[in-house]
């Protein structure tokens, strides 16, 4: 066979049904209601565990009731310039729910035109709720999120102990506006966390679907473990006359609780590790993401600021830098997609195959030029082609039968490959194999997919799910293509590809 050695980098020339429960933080504090144990958790006894305003409501007389409440405690940003918050030039607003037994949700807008370097709020740390803050002990702190805790179960377990205090608690106005909330993001949608095993099939063929599953395992774990907070941090509950976490809360309840904090959740940069994860009650999901923005919240001087990075006009909403996280992120953690979020991205994961004679020698081979037995690609967004050709000497290695080729791979000075045509040809075929595959996957066409985005009355969560598909297939469309090109582009189209009895496996 006819060998040319190609180096690393070089390609052929030219070549639920969950039901829906409690608001999230946790049981009803009214003293009315008696607690039932039951199978280790406390239930109670009345149907009227939403706060207030979080159903549908049921007539004129509990609407007004639901006004009288918020008369007598204030929205939000006003309990925070009685409590300490200097002035700002921020409003709150509020748009409808798409989801009638749910309430509106608010926003942060402008109340008055502003230009890029103004700052719009800054929150003293008075009024923001830190892992510091919670447990009074960095060491404590530091202890508990690097073992089997993260920040937000601890995060999560306090505001639901608060919760329980009802409005003795410091926190009844921001823990109110949270239930308002449920964990919506600014488009009114939660998080697929939230959503049924009917809504959760809109996302059938998508790889953010098996995240979604596998997220809501691992609050699932943290779940189990909450109890460590409880005896490692004992002096933290004494001021709750309540049961140990597992025992006080069932984990749906605690699910919603997560999710709700996971959405508003702030990673501070060059702070301590007791408070990078910080809740600021003028935050998200209060302001609003997007993936093309420079204004972030920032800790400065006892203080969490923003300072916009564009001008807006008054009643403007407001919005602040998401992070580089791709869509698969930001539904799962905020319940949107970011159609021009420069930074999605889909995976490719390819293996070499372990039965392979000599799958130790090709391991070395990878690992020295610095890939892994399993290897994880990422496709980026506008990028296609080139994670195509970032592949292909990975997949040539897993292709080379012969063991005297290996041996020249292995003793090689630098990162070489024999390839041949029809080697090629067994790769592109493989990864265009491949890329349809995952493309046949999904129950949709991208031209169904357009269709539906065009109906104004199609469901939120149907929207953002038909969304997030759409984009997946374009990438993996504009990789096809690539491969594609690649096969039309070699010496002789028609060769047939070399057999592979251990090609590499993709997932």
């Amino acid at each position: 066979m006819e060998l040319s050695s190609l180096h690393w980098k070089c390609t052929l020339p030219p070549v639920r049904s969950l039901r829906r429960l409690a608001s999230p933080f946790s049981k009803n504090p009214n003293p009315r209601l008696c607690w039932k144990r039951r199978s280790g958790f406390c239930f109670a006894s009345s149907s009227d565990t939403l706060l207030a305003g979080s159903r549908k409501e049921d007539g004129k007389q509990r609407s007004e009731a639901v006004s009288k409440k918020e008369d007598e405690f204030g929205d939000l940003k006003s309990w925070m310039h009685k409590k300490g918050l200097p002035p700002c030039k921020v409003v709150l607003k509020e748009r409808p729910s798409h989801d009638e037994r749910h309430r509106s949700i608010h926003y942060i807008a402008a109340s008055e035109d502003l230009e890029a370097g103004d700052v719009a709020f800054s929150v003293p740390n008075s009024l923001i709720v830190t892992l510091e803050r919670v447990l009074g002990n960095e060491t404590v702190a530091e202890l508990l999120t690097t073992n089997k805790l993260s920040e937000l179960a601890c995060l999560t377990l306090y505001l639901m102990y608060e919760k329980k205090q009802g409005k003795k608690s410091f926190w009844y106005p921001y823990i109110k506006e949270l239930d308002r909330q449920r964990g919506r993001g600014h488009l009114a949608v939660e998080s697929p966390l939230l959503w049924s095993k009917a809504e959760l099939a809109y996302l059938t063929g998508s790889p953010t679907k098996d995240e979604v599953l596998e997220r809501a395992k691992g609050i699932k774990r943290e779940y189990d473990e909450l109890d460590t907070i409880w005896f490692m941090a004992g002096s933290l509950f004494q001021q709750y006359p309540y049961d140990i976490p597992t025992e006080a809360f069932p984990f749906e309840i605690f699910k919603q609780a997560f999710v709700a904090v996971q959405s508003c959740v702030v990673h501070l940069q060059n702070v301590s590790l007791a408070r990078r994860f910080a809740l600021v009650p003028l935050g998200p999901p209060l302001l609003a993401y997007s993936s093309n923005c420079k204004a972030m919240l920032s800790a400065v001087d006892g203080a969490v600021e923003l300072v916009v990075d564009r001008p807006y006009k008054a009643g403007e909403s407001i919005v602040v830098w998401c992070g580089p996280q791709p869509n698969s992120k930001l539904l799962i953690n905020y319940g949107f997609v970011d159609e021009d979020n420069s930074y999605d991205r889909i995976v490719v994961q390819a293996a070499l195959n372990t039965e392979d004679p000599q799958y130790q020698d090709k391991r070395l081979v990878a690992q020295r030029n610095g890939r892994l037995s399993v290897q994880v690609f990422h496709v980026c967004v506008g990028k296609e082609k080139e994670a195509v050709l970032d592949m292909l000497p990975y997949l040539r290695l897993g292709y080379v039968t012969d063991p005297s080729e290996m041996q020249s791979v292995l003793s090689s000075q630098g990162p070489v490959c024999p390839v041949s045509p029809c080697m090629e040809r067994a790769v592109l075929d493989q990864l265009a194999h491949y890329f349809r595959g995952r493309l046949a996957g999904y129950p949709t066409t991208l031209d169904e997919d357009e269709s539906l985005l065009s109906d104004p009355n199609l469901n939120p969560k149907r929207r953002v799910a038909t969304q997030i598909v759409r984009l997946e297939k374009k990438m993996l469309h504009a990789c096809l293509e690539a491969t594609v090109d690649l096969i039309y582009q070699l010496p002789d189209d028609a060769v047939a590809p070399c057999p592979a009895p251990y090609a590499p496996i993709f997932k």
